[in-house]
């Protein structure tokens, strides 16, 4: 039952079963994890138009939150993956960090592109519920095939990130295509939402999969955590697309 997702790899379910999780009574269902995901969206988005709303009115707070809501989600996300008893607890914390720092990102991005917040919250949502449908009537399964290909494109992407960013450091602009609005840099951005979304596909098919395998309860929150990961990821790419696309009107 792999997927691109790190939050939802194979070791997570060796982990679990390790700390005593498979003897637990009641089981994983669809409806479960679709009541949490929900749950989680809904704490990432509130706290996303708060934060939004407060950090416009006080930019002074603006790199603090960032800083210190990056830091926090990386570590709530980190017990899940590594803790997976924390997952009840832990998934929810990210959630609201992660809409602190939504709202911190998307009020830098607001300040040169007006309006650009609303049109990636549209798009992330049209291509969640598009990824969604096509799952659902079997357009796009998610064969072994496909679970290698996008697991491997996102390893791809990361290792970018973290080149780019390592160049950055020393002022090399070996792979500035990261960060403008080139074709090139358009392009790859392109790709990361073309990724993103089809890593959506494997978050359902994890969702279907371990639900059927009668997984306890407490994988309902681990499922609804890695979605919640995926969709940040996905409408973090689509601030950059348009950026970059309105950067070159």
């Amino acid at each position: 039952m792999r997927t691109g997702n790190p939050v939802l790899n194979e070791s997570a379910f060796d982990r679990w079963a390790h700390e005593g999780g498979l003897s637990s009574s009641s089981v994983m269902t669809v409806s479960g994890a679709v009541n949490k995901s929900m749950v989680l969206i809904g704490l990432t988005a509130s706290l996303g138009l708060l934060s939004f709303s407060y950090l416009q009115n006080n930019p002074q707070l603006l790199m603090p939150s960032l800083i210190g809501s990056a830091i926090g989600g990386l570590i709530a996300s980190l017990c899940v993956c590594f803790w997976l008893r924390s997952a009840p607890v832990a998934a929810p914390i990210y959630a609201l960090l992660e809409g602190v720092f939504l709202g911190g990102i998307t009020t830098i991005f607001e300040a040169r592109f007006p309006g650009i917040g609303v049109q990636a919250i549209a798009a992330t949502v049209g291509v969640a519920a598009a990824m969604l449908l096509a799952y659902k009537v079997g357009l796009i399964r998610a064969t072994a095939t496909f679970r290698a290909g996008i697991i491997a494109a996102t390893g791809g992407i990361g290792l970018v990130y973290l080149l780019a960013f390592v160049l950055s450091l020393f002022n090399i602009q070996a792979m500035s295509f990261v960060y403008d609005a080139s074709l090139l840099g358009i392009g790859f951005t392109a790709f990361c939402v073309i990724i993103a979304a089809l890593n959506l596909i494997l978050d359902f098919d994890f969702i279907a999969t371990a639900a059927s395998q009668n997984l306890p309860k407490n994988y309902e929150w681990l499922a609804a955590h890695g979605l919640n990961v995926t969709l940040v990821w996905l409408y973090l790419e689509m601030l950059r697309l348009l950026s970059k696309l309105q950067s070159r009107d």
